[in-house]
């Protein structure tokens, strides 16, 4: 997120990104991406940009006008929320060393957490503005952007959100500005959405499974329904990544005090969904079971909350031999397993393949292959 939004305001405005590792630091400086993202990679290579990176937080800060948040923020189990500890430091550096500029959180935080900020340090300059991208795609989301929202009715608000429209390549773009508690709501409450129907159709998978239907037709006839269409339709393993499944821990988190059952079905549905696909693989009662690719997607180089690790944990728990294909995975075992670098070699050792997304390099073993793609694509 931090390295796209850096990009896109870069074509315009003098942008400094501020890290505490040098070894990014020393990429972006260098032209370098630090995520896997081909129109990053193509602007940094190819556009005019005003952007350097520091590892000194008073040289990012002193004379900017906005100050982006865009630190990551992880599910903590232990307290049922967000770990925001990244997001706060920011925060209060950024208010300390910089007396006039409006502090922008582009984290997903807690439903009301940029409020209690705001009173803790007795400032309105710190607001919301939620991002909506996708892995590997993030530069492309903000040339092309859905909507625009910031948590502030502000002046220096509505000149963020020019910041961001004279980026974009794209016209007219809905800008909404709304508080930022609505703001926080609104970014839960999106990703919650697409994770129910990712959900939706890997039970309408499982059912199809079980009663030994097909799926594909069943979905082609369901979307046809332009009120349901076609996007995210595509059976998984499971939603995973960056955002999916600590946005809706979070938000059922928020629902502590309000009567709910749909948020918690959602969170509990991912992980029956793995169980169903583990217990599948088992079924066919493999030997050696190789997992090709940790990440959900093409184009993405993040397995954080992968699917395919609850599948593999699940697999190994019944003693099945399990080997990992995994170019990005630099380590030489996984939990245990083998990490094969070899794609020739991982085919040849593997007595069943398991692939969230199917790819041309495993057509010709395509009789060995499990998964549940059936549009291929993402």
């Amino acid at each position: 997120m931090g390295m796209s939004l850096s990009v896109l305001l870069a074509q315009h405005n003098d942008v400094t990104v501020l890290d505490i590792d040098a070894t990014r630091v020393d990429k972006i400086n260098n032209r370098q991406s630090t995520v896997a993202d081909t129109e990053i990679e193509s602007f940094l290579a190819e556009k005019s940009l005003s952007l350097i990176a520091t590892l000194d937080k008073q040289v990012a800060y002193d004379g900017a006008s906005f100050i982006v948040v865009a630190t990551p923020t992880n599910y903590d189990a232990e307290t049922n929320r967000f770990d925001t500890s990244s997001v706060d430091a920011v925060v209060e550096d950024a208010l300390k060393l910089n007396l006039d500029a409006l502090v922008v959180i582009k984290s997903t935080i807690p439903v009301g957490h940029t409020k209690s900020l705001q009173e803790k340090f007795k400032t309105d300059r710190v607001i919301f503005s939620p991002e909506f991208l996708r892995e590997g795609q993030a530069l492309k989301d903000n040339l092309y952007p859905s909507r625009i929202i910031v948590g502030s009715q502000c002046k220096a608000g509505a000149e963020f959100a020019g910041l961001l429209t004279r980026g974009a390549e794209k016209l007219d773009i809905e800008t909404l500005f709304i508080r930022s508690t609505e703001a926080e709501a609104v970014k839960l409450f999106a990703n919650t959405y697409l994770a129910m129907r990712v959900s939706f159709f890997n039970e309408l998978d499982s059912y199809s499974l079980a009663h030994n239907l097909d799926a594909k037709s069943i979905i082609n006839g369901v979307c046809l329904d332009e009120r349901i269409g076609s996007g995210y339709n595509n059976p998984s393993f499971g939603y995973g990544g960056y955002c999916l499944p600590k946005d809706t821990k979070q938000l059922l988190a928020n629902y502590e005090q309000v009567p709910q059952t749909l948020i918690g079905a959602i969170v509990s549905s991912n992980v029956t969904r793995k169980d169903f696909i583990a217990a599948e693989i088992i079924k066919l009662k493999p030997k050696t079971v190789g997992f090709y690719r940790l990440v959900m997607k093409a184009g993405s180089d993040n397995f954080r909350s992968s699917a395919i690790l609850g599948i593999i944990s699940r697999v190994k728990s019944h003693g099945v031999e399990v080997i990992v294909f995994e170019p990005e995975y630099k380590g030489a075992d996984l939990f245990g397993s083998k990490v094969v670098k070899s794609i020739d070699q991982f085919k040849l050792s593997s007595d069943l393949i398991v692939a969230n997304r199917v790819v041309d390099c495993l057509v010709d073993v395509g009789a060995k292959v499990f998964s549940r793609d059936l549009f291929g694509d993402n």
